[in-house]
């Protein structure tokens, strides 16, 4: 008889442990969810304020498409860094970039 009392109260208990370990398993799954779509908030919010923002915040067009406009005879095409130099824009055809200079020719 004392057996199956214990036996009894062992499957009890693994029930009971099997439900409150599923239950929390259940939680957990809902709480990733909930902290992924925070991020996905705040990710847009900060996305939205970098395209509403001021002159000086805003990313220009001709960067985000990584397209180089165009120089005129001339005009400066690069700046001088260091030792390094920075294309300001590309020369029209027929010309090219004096590195010395910095001018189109």
């Amino acid at each position: 008889m004392d057996s199956v009392r214990a036996a009894v109260y062992l499957g009890v208990f693994i029930l009971a442990l099997s439900v409150l370990c599923h239950g929390q398993g259940a939680m957990d799954g809902r709480v990733a969810a909930h902290e992924e779509q925070l991020a996905a908030r705040d990710l847009a919010e900060a996305l939205e304020d970098l395209l509403e923002g001021d002159e000086d915040n805003r990313i220009t067009l001709d960067k985000r498409a990584s397209v180089i406009p165009r120089c005129d005879v001339g005009e400066r095409c690069a700046l001088k860094h260091g030792p390094r130099i920075g294309r300001l824009c590309d020369c029209m055809r027929g010309t090219a970039c004096n590195t010395f200079f910095l001018r189109c020719y």
